[in-house]
């Protein structure tokens, strides 16, 4: 069905300055003379990725959606490059999902369309309640592969973990490359195991299992002739390399670069294993803390990101960090939607575990 021509109007946060830049990005992108829906356009982290901005421009999301409702407007589609808060859409333990809970928030202020860009689980899209397009940055990234890295022929496709392996996959296959994958943690040094991370220590019961232990600490008896099984943790191997990366330059993909810890240790891990230059390629450089600094001393030769997320602060800090523009794509959804056109054009040759 195609959409009404009704005046459009192209809304942006103001909670920083790179939203509004990406914003004007988009609306230069359109090139004709047509009206499109009234179209709230937000990037939703500030230069830092630090909770309290990304808080604000949620907020500040919800009630510029609120505020088209009242007024009346037919469709309100929400531009959210980066969707915050996407790495809790799994429930721990007896943890929350909270990228369910801003999923409803977001439908409850009113947004009738969300077009975003590789979410971190592609099921986040099943927590909507209105259609989400899921844009993907592999072509950008692919094609700065291709044109800006010498003697990219002569790469290999890197995943930094084994759960990273079918991104690292399709790139590899696309670009007719091999791949390796890194396996393993870093191994803690002692003064390591005092964080917390490890408490409260593992207890073996070895006469069988008694009863659940309760808050006071008192035991309470299970059920007459049942026996809970005890679970043995998982515990990771010292970093190995499957794959040969030697006399190699190594690329190692994923969606988001925030904490670069595992990102450095992977690059010293792949330059002793004998690759002689090593880029991570990811969508969403959050980059937050003390990333450029720990990026800047590593052994890690480029850190490529799109501008889904700001980030000219940490590229002042750090040279190494360079930015692929996709605002295109953005904008030529935008178009499509108001159009009423297929959005299959934007997904051609996109494999499903990009």
């Amino acid at each position: 069905m195609n959409a009404p021509k009704s005046g459009y109007r192209v809304f942006s946060a103001n909670s920083s300055v790179a939203c509004t830049e990406l914003a004007k990005k988009i609306t230069d992108c359109f090139q004709w003379s047509f009206r499109v829906s009234m179209l709230p356009s937000v990037t939703n982290l500030s230069v830092f990725g630090s909770t309290r901005d990304v808080n604000t421009a949620i907020m500040e999301l919800l009630i510029m959606a609120y505020a088209l409702k009242t007024s009346c407007a037919k469709n309100i589609i929400g531009v959210i490059p980066y969707f915050p808060y996407s790495k809790q859409c799994k429930m721990r333990k007896r943890g929350s999902i909270v990228s369910k809970l801003l999923a409803s928030m977001l439908a409850k202020a009113g947004l009738t369309h969300i077009i975003t860009m590789d979410l971190h689980q592609k099921e986040i899209q099943g927590f909507f309640t209105f259609p989400v397009d899921n844009l993907r940055a592999s072509p950008f990234l692919i094609q700065y592969i291709q044109e800006e890295i010498p003697d990219y022929r002569n790469a290999i496709i890197v995943a930094k973990s084994p759960s990273a392996a079918k991104r690292a996959q399709s790139y590899a296959e696309r670009l007719r490359l091999g791949l390796a994958v890194i396996h393993g943690e870093a191994q803690c040094s002692e003064s390591d195991m005092a964080d917390g991370r490890h408490s409260p220590p593992c207890v073996r019961n070895t006469t069988g299992h008694t009863g659940l232990e309760l808050p006071s600490g008192k035991q309470q008896a299970p059920f007459p002739g049942i026996e809970l099984p005890m679970m043995m943790a998982k515990e990771k191997p010292p970093i190995t390399v499957v794959g040969d990366v030697g006399g190699r330059i190594a690329i190692i993909v994923d969606d988001i670069i925030d904490d670069v810890g595992d990102f450095v240790a992977a690059a010293e891990i792949l330059k002793e294993r004998g690759a002689y230059k090593i880029y991570i390629m990811a969508t969403h450089g959050l980059l937050s803390a003390d990333a450029p600094r720990l990026i800047e001393e590593s052994a890690i030769d480029e850190v490529v990101v799109t501008n889904t997320v700001p980030h000219e602060v940490q590229k002042l800090q750090c040279p190494k960090i360079k930015t692929v523009d996709v605002s295109m794509i953005l904008a030529e959804a935008i178009r499509r939607i108001h159009n009423g056109e297929s959005m299959a054009y934007l997904f051609r040759n996109i494999a499903v575990d990009d």
